[in-house]
């Protein structure tokens, strides 16, 4: 993991490389060349990527250099080495979506994100590793923070290599947890920004009315910088509409005109929580004091949302996967075969019922989000657990991604095992802006009593 000390350019946040690279005070081509190293040293223990060619990336990384010595206008993303996970199409750049079943396979096209992050001048460091198909069976990489530790899922890969300082940022996708779980799990920054914000197009389709890509960084203004690049909307997503394009990164980066409030809400499976985790989050409140941070309890129905979320996903993957299944129980894992079976067994009215909930979930959501501005809960039920055949639990997840709101977790608290243990924050839908700025607040305040 990236100690907080740590001098050279992968000491820096995004923020300040940007700044470096635009300046010209630092080259892409040094910066490739510490990620690409720091990476031959890591990834032998830690696994975080699938597909790498250090030679495309210093191509890619002298091509920058050129542009901006020419004196040509560049992006937000100049020169910014990014890992994108291994089920979102990169073209001449296999893409394997975690499974024998696409060993090989090649995109001739870019997908939507990745077109977008190379219009912004970030560089394609390589695809991170996922899940098999984006689902729970656990994969290969490993938590730096700990190496007998679950990096989380299934954006496994993405989380791990930026904490590890392999890579400044990376791109996942969130069906359940997918983004903020793993996050939490390594310790570093993870966005799931409002459903539809960005486009999935040329991205594996687990879950059309639950997937959703996500990004990672370092910190609140790292994952609004490359979030911003990839807000849009593209006739190939239907969950896109037309819309003026966010300032993200400027309204993150703003003073909040008044200390923000806090809706502390405990979720579903909070008492199973681990007792260090609720321990934590008790004094966090008590820091922020009442004023500012005060209990609010869902109402008894919440308490069905994980399994209606799961009913959605799960008759959604029977038929996007089909072609999977059909070729063949021994390529797919036990895992996946237990969630397509499931899938399969769904009646329709059951989906379609299903699918009504979240729009009830969300009616209760506003009431909480007219008396406080964001929601404070837990990102996991604890820290990262020391078991390597799963993934951990999206419990504190799920009901967000449902319902489509924005949710941010920041690595700022720490389990007496050393471990990062996240704080999720989650706002109203389309306000993600806002989400950040409260993020970046909470960030820089518990450094400051710190």
């Amino acid at each position: 993991m990236v100690a907080k000390g740590e001098t050279g350019v992968l000491g820096l946040s995004s923020v300040e490389l940007r700044d470096r690279l635009a300046s010209g005070a630092l080259k892409a081509t040094v910066l490739a060349k510490a990620c690409l190293d720091r990476t031959a040293a890591l990834e032998p223990q830690i696994g975080a990527w699938a597909h790498l060619d250090p030679d495309h990336v210093m191509k890619q990384a002298e091509m920058a250099d050129r542009y901006r010595a020419a004196g040509h206008a560049i992006g937000p993303l100049h020169g910014l080495p990014v890992g994108v996970k291994d089920i979102i199409d990169t073209a001449k750049i296999p893409t394997e979506n975690g499974t024998a079943i696409d060993r090989g396979r090649i995109p001739t096209e870019d997908a939507f994100v990745v077109a977008r992050l190379k219009a912004a001048g970030a560089i394609i460091m390589g695809k991170t590793v996922t899940t098999e198909l984006a689902y729970i069976h656990p994969p290969k990489t490993r938590n730096p923070n700990n190496l007998a530790h679950t990096p989380g899922g299934s954006s496994s890969g993405s989380a791990a290599a930026v904490a590890s300082g392999m890579v400044p940022l990376a791109i996942g996708t969130q069906t359940g947890g997918s983004v903020i779980r793993p996050a939490a799990f390594c310790g570093v920054t993870g966005f799931k920004p409002t459903f539809g914000a960005i486009p999935r197009t040329g991205i594996l389709k687990q879950s059309q009315t639950l997937d959703t890509v996500g990004v990672f960084g370092r910190g609140p203004l790292d994952v609004a910088l490359m979030a911003e690049a990839l807000f849009g909307d593209d006739p190939g997503d239907p969950a896109t509409r037309p819309a003026p394009h966010p300032k993200l990164f400027k309204t993150a980066a703003e003073e909040a005109p008044v200390k923000p409030v806090f809706a502390l809400v405990k979720p579903p499976g909070w008492d199973d929580a681990d007792p260090e985790m609720k321990e934590a989050f008790a004094e966090l409140a008590a820091a922020l004091g009442q004023e500012h941070c005060f209990d609010v309890p869902l109402p008894e129905h919440f308490s069905h949302a994980a399994e209606l979320r799961q009913r959605i996903n799960f008759a959604e993957m029977a038929r996007n996967y089909y072609t999977y299944a059909r070729a063949g129980a021994d390529n797919l894992s036990p895992e996946m075969q237990d969630a397509l079976q499931h899938g399969s067994a769904t009646l329709a009215k059951d989906y379609l019922a299903a699918l009504d909930w979240p729009e009830v979930y969300y009616a209760g959501l506003k009431e909480i989000f007219r008396h406080a501005d964001v929601i404070l809960t837990p990102a996991a039920p604890g820290p990262a657990p020391e078991d390597l055949t799963t993934t951990g639990s999206a419990i504190f997840n799920g009901l967000w991604t449902m319902v489509g709101a924005p949710a941010i977790t920041i690595p700022v608290l720490t389990s007496q095992a050393g471990m990062p243990m996240g704080v999720q924050l989650v706002g109203p839908r389309g306000y993600d802006g806002r989400l950040l700025r409260a993020a970046r607040w909470l960030w820089s305040w518990i450094d400051d009593q710190s």
